[in-house]
């Protein structure tokens, strides 16, 4: 069965809201959007990220994290490995309001987010990755179908916004499996769940 790994850009008190730019998520007045910046140049984190990208692994996104990322990378920069092989991998979505899809390689899923994502589990192919998609990572999470986190950890506290886990009163084991620390101050800390 298929492996499902959730990559999460995080601030050391959690929140993932407004990663990318300053009116990427204003809602509930955050007011830190964009806050990665100082930390995009980290070129051993983004090797330690490209390292961990399989050959024949599939994305799977929300619909706010596809359209962001549809915008941007079917006419990515060319010298960055990474635009080959997102537009080239697998890509789902999981939306309601979606009607229809235009980047290459991209299916909708539609109806039972769970069911449908279970369904792909089960499919021959690489492990999935879900980058950002905060919500439905925690939708994945209420029906255990997320196996892994990575979480890549910035030297900073927001003070508040969106957080990936939610205070759903569930207890979670992890096992650390991976762990790396940049000198820039991130850290990029891999878990299984136990």
């Amino acid at each position: 069965m298929r492996k499902l790994t959730a990559i999460e850009f995080l601030s050391v008190d959690g929140v993932m809201q407004g990663y990318g730019s300053p009116d990427e998520d204003p809602s509930g007045g955050f007011r830190h959007g964009g806050w990665a910046a100082d930390y995009a140049a980290d070129e051993e984190l983004m090797a330690a990220n490209a390292e961990s990208l399989s050959a024949d692994s599939a994305y799977l996104f929300g619909r706010r994290t596809y359209e962001k990322m549809a915008a941007f990378w079917p006419t990515g920069p060319s010298d960055v490995p990474f635009t080959s092989h997102l537009n080239n991998s697998p890509k789902y979505v999981a939306s309601t309001t979606l009607r229809e899809v235009s980047w290459q390689n991209t299916t909708l899923l539609e109806g039972d987010v769970p069911k449908a994502v279970t369904e792909l589990k089960h499919e021959q192919g690489g492990d999935i990755v879900v980058l950002g998609s905060g919500m439905l990572v925690q939708t994945l999470m209420s029906h255990d179908l997320v196996d892994r986190f990575t979480l890549l950890v910035h030297p900073l506290l927001l003070g508040g916004g969106k957080r990936l886990f939610p205070d759903d009163q569930q207890m979670r084991r992890l096992r650390l499996i991976d762990s790396r620390t940049t000198s820039k101050g991130n850290l990029t800390l891999t878990y299984q769940l136990a």
